[in-house]
């Protein structure tokens, strides 16, 4: 599926980093999936009057402070699988509160947010995850403040469950599914390496772009849940394959608005996704 205008917008600006953008090299960029320069503009000025991108005295755009704890997340996908710990079964807890005061935009952010860090619904009020994450409770509740949940309620390590409770606790994430996602996801960025090189050059960019966009979002948005819950090797597979096809992206995407601009990482994965799974945060797209 092609990009939307403002996802694409966020996509490119989150790949380069600290950096900015032209006009002229987002329009570029838009042209290879159909966007209209006017549509693109458009975009441009809403994300502008949301704080999402910022503009320099150039004209050119960069990431604003809207989006900048959600590019964080994502600038993380790399090291993944360094951030987490071997688990003792314990979780953390985050018991909610005030939602029934809440307004409907500030409600939805809450449950995006949420489903970033990998929370699921035990009970009413109370949302649970593993406590398999680098840093513990404390990185938890920085990263929810990150997020704009900092007033959403205590957070709390959880040391063990009765046997019901704990159980019910274990089904709360479909580990099948998530494993058939790692697998259908590997599958298809190796099928598309093997063809990149075959393709015209636009039509090969665009490709790395939507296939790179998927990954990326799977990544970003997956509860990095440990043994025995799901079979965390699968997960490593996927990440290792979208190291890979970073590297194709890489050569891709050169020049798209030239080289000392390309310092982090490149459009072709990091960037597709990014904005993406940052609307998913901000916006609900």
């Amino acid at each position: 599926m092609d990009p939307s205008p403002k996802s694409l917008i966020l996509d490119l600006l989150s790949t380069v980093g600290r950096a900015s953008a032209p006009v002229r090299a987002l329009v570029s960029a838009g042209n290879l999936f159909g966007i209209a320069e006017n549509s693109l503009r458009v975009a441009l000025a809403r994300l502008l009057a949301e704080g999402l991108i910022e503009r320099d005295a150039r004209g050119s755009y960069r990431i604003g402070p809207g989006a900048a704890a959600m590019n964080r997340e994502i600038r993380a996908w790399r090291d993944v699988e360094q951030r987490l710990l071997p688990w003792s079964g314990a979780w953390v807890g985050l018991h909610l509160t005030g939602g029934e005061r809440l307004s409907t935009r500030i409600r939805r952010q809450r449950e995006r947010a949420l489903r970033v860090l990998g929370f699921r619904r035990l009970s009413p009020g109370l949302e649970l995850r593993p406590d398999n994450l680098a840093g513990g409770v404390e990185a938890v509740r920085d990263r929810l403040a990150s997020l704009g949940l900092a007033n959403a309620g205590p957070v709390f390590r959880i040391e063990s469950l009765d046997d019901d409770w704990e159980q019910i606790a274990r089904d709360l994430w479909e580990s099948e599914v998530l494993v058939e996602g790692y697998r259908s996801t590997q599958r298809q960025l190796e099928e598309s390496a093997a063809r990149l090189r075959e393709l015209p050059r636009a039509a090969a960019m665009a490709e790395s772009f939507r296939l790179g966009g998927a990954a990326i979002r799977r990544v970003v948005l997956d509860p990095l849940l440990p043994e025995p819950i799901v079979p965390c090797a699968e997960r490593r597979r996927l990440v290792t394959a979208m190291r890979r096809y970073d590297r194709l992206g890489r050569e891709l995407w050169k020049g798209w608005i030239g080289d000392e601009m390309l310092h982090d990482l490149p459009v072709g994965v990091r960037g597709p996704g990014a904005g993406a799974a940052a609307l998913a945060v901000v916006e609900g797209s």
